[in-house]
């Protein structure tokens, strides 16, 4: 029998296909098998990065195989812990509810296509809607829409800039429609609030000063 450290790294790639996705997804039926399988795919993982690592310079196509293969494990893997938790059927797993909502963060000052995220997420584009509103409890347009108000939020508080400006960062096509989906989520102009925010922010500020003295 071979050491771990003997085997050739092609045969140690070929050992760890079984574990790609669709074929170790299924739920462990005890708390032992779970911790089992956790340790397969961690020694598994381990291997994979090590493989990668010493074939860098040596074979770029296998360190570039260790990785992908490495990269499915890990996905598998992340479903499987979803479905053990009661991810909501119809919805979106763990991984791929990371993947959209770094996705969306990442292009708020761009148009963001359903289809986009669809992609992200790796479903068909006939069913994410339903999905994501099941994962996110909401329309994926009603959440890209009250992040770019977070957003919005976030640099009237910390940033000088305009408001034409802040628009712009945050992916709303002019100051107007800024103005317009703000007032309908918070009943106040940006405007207004950012002024309520800067009174509270001096009051605050000569609080803690009185306080110091």
């Amino acid at each position: 029998m071979h050491a771990s450290g003997s085997i050739a790294p092609s045969e140690r790639l070929t050992r760890f296909r079984h574990l790609e996705p669709g074929l170790q997804t299924t739920v462990p039926e005890s708390a032992f098998a779970a911790d089992q399988q956790f340790h397969l795919v961690a020694n598994s993982l381990v291997e994979l990065l090590e493989t990668t690592r010493r074939e860098l310079e040596r074979d770029r196509e296998l360190a570039k195989a260790s990785l992908i293969t490495a990269s499915r494990i890990l996905h598998a893997e992340i479903e499987r812990c979803s479905g053990a938790n009661g991810c909501p059927r119809g919805g979106l797993v763990a991984w791929q509810i990371a993947r959209v909502r770094a996705y969306i963060d990442s292009h708020l000052h761009l148009t963001i296509h359903t289809r986009d995220l669809s992609a992200v997420a790796r479903r068909s584009r006939a069913h994410f809607s339903r999905n994501f509103k099941v994962a996110f409890g909401e329309s994926p347009h009603a959440y890209v829409v009250r992040r770019r108000l977070e957003k919005a939020c976030h640099l009237m508080m910390t940033s000088a800039a305009s408001l034409s400006e802040i628009a712009l960062s945050a992916g709303f096509s002019d100051q107007g429609h800024l103005c317009k989906l703000f007032r309908k989520a918070f009943g106040q102009s940006p405007a207004s609030w950012r002024r309520e925010y800067e009174v509270l922010s001096a009051d605050q500020s000569r609080g803690s000063q009185v306080c110091e003295i």
